[in-house]
């Protein structure tokens, strides 16, 4: 029996046990929507939670949408993806990252500098979605929603204030493309998901992690490091695109009314929700820092530059992978810069 068999079986034993016969049957239909943050965190509490009450209540109670949060259903994070193809659950939310080299042109997004407002961008990786990824890279799933983060920040426990203290310094990054651009930044990238990151900080795995403000609460993070590094100028250092998908057979098979309260409440309505959202939740998770007392640097636009400067090759290695999968790099980015413009960013 294979990794993928195992974590069905598994994942319909817990389902059995979770539903009750009364629960199962008060609506005609029950999905289960799996992902990896604790229900804490704001993807779940804030965003997924409401966003799904909504589709009930267009649904006219003909749906109940069961949360399994940090990864209830087994498996890990990189498992999410396939979880949904596979049918282990009818939805996921994850980061695109955490199945690296399987959705390509995604990777747009998270170039380095390439953000200049999440919700612009959000809006231009929905558009995108909508356009060209939903029958390309994304044609085994129905994507409800595709979204960024904040702008990322950089965490140390020794605190970075310009690019030659990240020499030698361990640092987590979340995909491909971010690690990629940390290791030429001078850290040495260690990839990893964001639950993995307090434990690896405390045995001293990594010396520091780069994610947004607004996950920092839901792992306790300020209390794990005491230095932050924020980057002044209109672009962040990085994002990292996350998507809530679905198993396209089970969205399909769906009633007409439904899918239609799906659909209502998915796309650029949702995509717009998440991002603003996640950025609003940016400010309370750096006010803990600010009322701990952590050192918090802004990098000025001199020492920024700098910075871009020196991750340019990291859009060049990208560019030339995509180009030996037959896709026009160099046009992508052109295409994702004139999107998030059009958008407002």
């Amino acid at each position: 029996m294979n990794k993928r068999t195992l974590m069905k079986t598994a994942a319909a034993a817990a389902l059995a046990i979770g539903l009750s016969p009364v629960a199962a049957s008060a609506q005609e239909v029950t999905l289960t929507l799996h992902q990896f943050l604790p229900p804490v965190a704001t993807v779940p509490k804030h965003i997924l939670k409401p966003w799904a009450a909504r589709v009930e209540e267009a649904a006219g109670g003909k749906l109940k949408i069961q949360h399994y949060d940090a990864m209830a259903l087994g498996g890990r994070p990189p498992d999410l993806m396939d979880q949904a193809i596979d049918g282990v659950a009818d939805m996921i939310m994850t980061v695109v990252g955490y199945t690296p080299g399987r959705f390509p042109k995604t990777e747009v997004f998270e170039l380095p500098f390439m953000m200049t407002d999440p919700i612009a961008t959000s809006k231009a990786f929905q558009e995108l979605v909508e356009t060209d990824l939903q029958e390309g890279e994304y044609k085994d799933l129905k994507v409800l929603g595709a979204w960024v983060h904040g702008p990322g920040v950089v965490h140390t426990k020794d605190g970075v204030t310009k690019l030659e203290d990240l020499q030698g310094k361990k640092l987590r990054g979340p995909t491909r493309v971010i690690s990629d651009m940390l290791g030429e930044l001078g850290a040495t990238p260690v990839g990893m998901p964001l639950p993995a990151i307090p434990e690896a900080l405390s045995k001293g795995v990594i010396d520091g992690t780069v994610i947004p403000w607004e996950v920092t609460p839901s792992i306790r993070l300020t209390e794990l490091v005491t230095h932050h590094t924020e980057f002044g100028g209109k672009e962040a250092l990085y994002t990292a695109t996350i998507v809530l998908v679905m198993n396209r057979a089970k969205y399909e098979s769906l009633p007409d009314d439904i899918r239609g309260a799906i659909d209502a409440e998915s796309g650029q309505k949702l995509a717009e929700f998440a991002a603003q959202v996640m950025y609003d939740k940016d400010k309370p998770g750096r006010d803990i820092a600010v009322k701990a007392g952590n050192d918090i640097v802004v990098l000025d636009e001199a020492e920024v530059a700098r910075w871009k400067e020196k991750a340019q090759p990291v859009i060049a290695r990208w560019v030339a992978d995509m180009d030996s999968k037959g896709i026009d790099g160099a046009a992508l980015i052109e295409q994702a810069k004139g999107l998030i413009a059009k958008h407002g960013g």
